[in-house]
């Protein structure tokens, strides 16, 4: 007898959704969708608003990732008022805004990886529920937790100490920022209290690297085998091809690793990216123009993000990378799980990054803003947590913005997910007689790995319809209007 499992909520990400899994007679699975069940619509909210309220407006999409919005708005707004498209702002101003992103990298990477995603490893994705969780987590590695809490405080500190507040901070303004560190709050992020430092941070970093390591050496069958498929990847890198979170060129690379979009200039990303939409979900589904949309999907994320770089620009997060890259000889890797791997070596080089940034003398600096030539469009890409993140904005000769297009790390993501939710029911469900609740929890473990933030990713594409159906006292449809 054909049926429906329907997953509702999806647990342990950010935002709602829920994920429906059709079976034929045979128990066979036939399709699998994730769907985003939310609708935000920030891209109208901002519209008519002045264009310097927006670094302040969009990040209100999100609790946990609003840095990346802040930062991404931020330097679309830079373009606007002429300070260019990362490297016009004064070092003071450029050197802060790294400090929160990577204040914002390691404290997000942190609560995903301890809170969100660990209870399925350590406990395994099909055991109870009561215990597949963060008070477990706490329960049976009482360290492990409390590093991980205290992880995810130094870089709020950082964030409160750069952006002016831990959630929703004013700190990036267009043209630079508003604050810089002072002696006394580099010192304390430098120095303590114990062990809040930056060289602890570094030493939990490393841990937390071969806490993995170790895990994926006595579990290799089910990290490598657990929902793997080749795709496309996209982030942005340096000029010279390194890791850069904040800044660079955008390049993407196919599955073999040959380069796709070659480093180009990310105010040109409409000339290369198409967004779909489909009637069953919120989020939009991006593609690059060159392959169409069945081919041109691509994933983002820590693990596009090593697959594309050529190097790590922090020494002990480079050892990692190097020895990350030896599983798949140096080739793109398509392994979902080994996202969280990648997410770690990322982690480690925030906190290589942070104790860099506040070394230097710049971050105590004074000189804060500039401006240029005033511009109508900007575009401002970051690499957030969970991947490239877009904002583009245009705005009228009165400053206030007429248009505004997000594509964020999660809608980016769209089709991978999907993807790997498809796999891993046909894996998990295909030709049983009976679903379990461990069966359904690994679905969402597939999607975990992309440590999604689907508030985020919600917006209509085109115009939404209003829809009236008309039903008798028995519930039978009468009529239905769409307008």
């Amino acid at each position: 007898m054909a049926r429906k499992i329907v997953i509702e909520p999806v647990t342990r990400v950010e935002g709602h959704g829920k994920v429906t899994i059709q079976l034929d007679d045979a128990g066979m699975v036939t399709r699998s969708r994730l769907h985003i069940v939310e609708f935000r619509g920030f891209e109208r909210f901002v519209q008519g608003r002045p264009y310097w309220e927006a670094p302040v407006l969009v990040q209100r999409l999100c609790g946990i990732c609003p840095v990346s919005h802040h930062l991404a708005a931020a330097k679309a707004v830079d373009v606007i008022v002429g300070a260019g498209t990362g490297e016009g702002l004064t070092p003071t101003a450029e050197k802060i805004r790294r400090l929160m992103h990577y204040g914002q990298i390691f404290q997000s990477h942190s609560l995903h990886f301890f809170h969100l995603a660990s209870p399925d490893l350590l406990f395994g994705y099909d055991s109870p529920p009561e215990t597949r969780n963060v008070i477990g987590v706490a329960m049976a590695n009482r360290e492990l937790a409390t590093q991980a809490v205290m992880m995810r405080k130094y870089g709020q500190e950082v964030i409160l100490a750069t952006a002016g507040k831990k959630i929703h901070g004013t700190g990036a303004i267009p043209g630079g920022v508003n604050k810089s560190l002072t002696p006394a709050e580099r010192d304390t992020l430098l120095k303590g209290p114990h062990p809040l430092n930056a060289v602890q941070m570094i030493a939990w970093a490393q841990g937390a690297v071969a806490f993995f390591k170790d895990y994926y050496r006595k579990n290799k069958a089910f990290i490598d085998g657990f929902s793997r498929f080749p795709s496309n990847h996209m982030s942005l890198v340096r000029k010279d091809g390194a890791m850069d979170l904040y800044h660079g060129v955008l390049r993407v690379v196919d599955a073999n690793g040959k380069r796709i979009l070659n480093d180009v200039d990310y105010q040109d990303y409409a000339k290369h990216i198409r967004e779909d939409s489909r009637t069953w979900t919120y989020m939009k589904f991006p593609y690059l123009q060159i392959l169409g949309p069945e081919k041109g999907w691509y994933r983002v994320g820590p693990l596009a993000r090593l697959n594309t770089a050529d190097f790590i620009p922090s020494p002990l997060a480079q050892q990692e990378f190097e020895e990350y890259k030896t599983v798949t000889g140096g080739k793109p890797n398509d392994m979902c799980m080994h996202t969280h791997w990648a997410r770690l070596i990322e982690t480690l080089h925030a906190a290589e990054m942070m104790k860099e940034l506040l070394e230097d003398p710049d971050i105590t600096g004074c000189e804060r803003v500039v401006k240029g030539r005033r511009q109508a469009e900007g575009v401002g890409l970051i690499e957030a947590p969970r991947g490239t993140l877009f904002h583009h904005y245009r705005v009228n000769a009165d400053d206030q913005i007429e248009m505004a297009n997000l594509i964020v790390s999660t809608t980016n993501n769209n089709e991978a997910m999907n993807q790997a939710v498809n796999i891993v029911a046909r894996a998990q469900m295909n030709g049983v007689k009976e679903i379990t609740e461990g069966m359904m929890n690994a679905v969402e473990v597939a999607i975990r790995a992309y440590d999604p933030c689907l508030s985020c990713a919600t917006h209509a594409y085109g115009q939404m319809p209003l829809e009236v159906s008309l039903l008798d006292a028995g519930g039978a449809l009468i009529d239905r209007k769409l307008k």
